[in-house]
């Protein structure tokens, strides 16, 4: 489920370029980088 979560963010964050829009950029960099927590944290749940 963090994989869409990534390629949401990646796709809000170019369309939030592409409309100028700074915010939409922020959101889309945030919902990358959670993406990637969530995918840190159930590999390190996985493997102990």
């Amino acid at each position: 489920m963090s994989i869409f979560g990534i390629l949401f963010g990646a796709f809000m964050f170019v369309y939030g370029g592409i409309d100028d829009s700074p915010g939409g950029q922020l959101l889309g960099l945030l919902v990358v980088i959670i993406g990637i927590v969530g995918i840190i944290k159930s590999k390190k749940k996985n493997s102990s």
